[in-house]
């Protein structure tokens, strides 16, 4: 079978959660190859670059790949600024890539799926009323993190002095997206719909769809 490595730049490490939603979107459009995905984890290095442009060459020197993927949170920013302040840097690199823009920050992309969110906090069986945001509301949210934190602890079905110790929210957050099946909620998304736009001009330029 034929095979697409693609690797993915994120912010920090705890969006290294995009990676399944990347990867469904290959099994969506390209269903004929193979998909190995890479993070590019460049804090390992013993001097990990800071500005945009040497991480972008880093993770194309240390992770070879057919595709990258680079993640910005748009943050207080419009989609439109972050993303063009991306490619900015991205100028004659090779191999070619796609900016992954979420409105306000990852998380936000995380809030659809109470299954997910119960498996992920260890409580699939979990009968605690999760009151998750329509998702014409989701780039509107002002801390998206912080409210996927608050579901994952009462997801978690612990309360009192077990609720108040240190879970390990970081790592539920994470689970998240490994535990959900389909990622087509996102559609309704105006950042995630630029996302697979211009994913979808990149794998027909390189004749990867059937």
């Amino acid at each position: 079978m034929k095979e697409i490595r693609y690797t993915l730049l994120s912010d920090g490490s705890s969006d290294k959660a995009l990676l399944p939603i990347l990867s469904w979107l290959f099994y969506e459009h390209c269903p004929d190859y193979a998909i190995q995905a890479e993070w590019a984890d460049l804090g390992r290095l013993p001097r990990a670059p800071d500005k945009l442009s040497e991480r972008i060459k880093s993770s194309i020197e240390l992770y070879p790949c057919d595709v990258l993927f680079v993640h910005r949170d748009a943050e207080k920013m419009s989609w439109e600024k972050r993303t063009n302040e991306i490619r900015q840097e991205l100028a004659n690199i090779n191999p070619p890539a796609v900016c992954v823009v979420p409105v306000r920050m990852m998380e936000a992309w995380l809030l659809f799926d109470k299954m997910a969110i119960r498996q992920a906090a260890g409580n699939p069986n979990g009968s605690q009323p999760l009151k998750l945001p329509a998702m014409n509301d989701i780039e509107r949210l002002p801390n998206p993190k912080q409210i996927l934190h608050n579901l994952l602890r009462l997801a978690s079905g612990h309360s009192g002095k077990r609720r108040r110790q240190r879970l390990p929210i970081s790592k539920f957050a994470f689970r998240v997206t490994q535990m959900t099946e389909s990622f087509e909620p996102l559609r309704e998304l105006a950042a995630f719909k630029q996302l697979e736009d211009e994913f979808l001009k990149t794998v027909n330029d390189r004749k990867w769809i059937s």
